[in-house]
């Protein structure tokens, strides 16, 4: 009895002994500060809005198309009856959600980044403008967090005005992935959605245009501004089909180019905003194919027939910063709203006329990024190549 009992204490102790051991390994174990749990947060911001863009769409309809050969398809068919229904909507302002755009994991979103917006002009909200946003970048991070979500502040910077980003009209027919488009203040970059914005909207509408599309994002890489603007002119002939009213309007003279850089004033409807997001070729790495390639040429072909360009770009992993991945590097992305260039409004417009005001806004870009490149992380010796 005695050997028993003996026994029993002296497996309570070296049980008590191993749960001491125990609790002290734990505590000195590194429990994650704040700073690791915000960077996880902001990784995974990051993650899900890459794999939505890249992915919720296409799986989506994979979705959908499975279940119409199960007993679910009622499913697929009511939401198919619903995009019939529905069709026309994104094209009418779409159906925008505030909630989402307040959403918190935007603001994990932009400082990941960091993602900053600097005004450099009052926007009235008594007029609508067409704000061109350059450079294209990979998947237009900028532009994004910028013009869709109320991360940076744009509300509070431009009381009054409601800002849209325009995307391919593709982008629309693709099943749930259309919804959150429209939930966030996208539109298709039809000139039926453009113009439905500027005239038929009210005012206070900032509609903002990546000017330089697809065929920008394949010239995309770090320190290069390379933007593809110099025949994308179809912008300057919107803003000037629902510009300023005057009791005479007429072809652009010398009265009208007054107006190039004046105070706003009630007649004007319409303006051009130049905008340039600093740092946004500097969020992937891509391998840029020569013209002539065939490779090129595959990817020029492919952007013609699908409106968007399949370009071959790595970024960062998702558990380390220096291993390879499909996330953007967290380099800081400046995007500054430039001076408004008014328009007045001709209802059909003169290739000259385009031509005008086209060289006005190039000017207003080119003095917005010479004005700030050294600020934001470029020398005095960088230029802007406009092709």
């Amino acid at each position: 009895m005695k050997t028993i009992i003996a026994a029993c204490s002296q497996n309570l102790s070296g049980s008590r002994a191993s749960l001491q051991t125990a609790l002290r390994t734990l505590l000195a174990t590194r429990w994650p500060s704040q700073r690791d749990v915000r960077s996880w947060l902001q990784i995974l911001a990051v993650l899900q809005w890459v794999l939505s863009f890249l992915l919720l769409g296409t799986v989506s309809l994979l979705i959908l198309i499975y279940l119409v050969f199960t007993s679910f398809w009622p499913i697929s068919a009511l939401y198919l009856a619903w995009i019939i229904f529905d069709w026309d909507t994104p094209e009418r302002g779409g159906r925008r959600l505030p909630c989402l755009r307040r959403w918190r994991v935007w603001r994990h979103f932009r400082d990941y980044f960091p993602v900053k917006l600097v005004k450099t002009h009052d926007l009235s909200p008594s007029h609508n403008y067409i704000i061109g946003s350059h450079p294209h970048g990979i998947l237009c991070v900028g532009a994004f967090c910028n013009f869709i979500t109320g991360s940076t502040g744009f509300s509070e910077m431009f009381p009054g005005i409601q800002p849209f980003l325009t995307t391919l009209a593709g982008n629309f027919r693709l099943p749930v992935f259309r919804e959150y488009l429209m939930s966030g203040g996208l539109c298709p970059v039809t000139r039926r959605a453009i113009g439905y914005l500027l005239s038929k909207n009210g005012t206070g509408n900032a509609v903002a245009i990546v000017i330089g599309g697809a065929a920008e994002s394949l010239s995309c890489r770090p320190g290069v501004t390379t933007l593809i603007l110099k025949n994308r002119k179809g912008f300057v002939r919107m803003a000037l089909q629902h510009g300023w009213v005057a009791g005479a309007a007429g072809a652009a003279g010398p009265r009208v180019l007054a107006f190039r850089h004046g105070p706003l004033c009630p007649l004007h409807r319409a303006c051009l905003v130049p905008s340039f997001s600093f740092g946004e070729n500097d969020l992937f790495r891509q391998v840029v194919f020569e013209e002539g390639s065939w490779m090129r040429s595959i990817q020029q072909r492919f952007q013609k027939m699908m409106g968007f360009a399949p370009c071959v770009f790595y970024g960062r992993g998702l558990t380390s910063g220096q291993s390879r991945g499909f996330l953007p590097y967290a380099r800081p992305i400046t995007t500054v709203v430039g001076e408004p260039v008014t328009v007045p409004k001709i209802e059909n417009p003169s290739r000259e006329t385009v031509d005008t005001y086209h060289e006005m806004y190039i000017g207003s870009l080119l003095k917005l990024f010479n004005e700030n490149k050294t600020k934001y992380g470029l020398s005095e010796a960088d230029e802007l190549h406009i092709l």
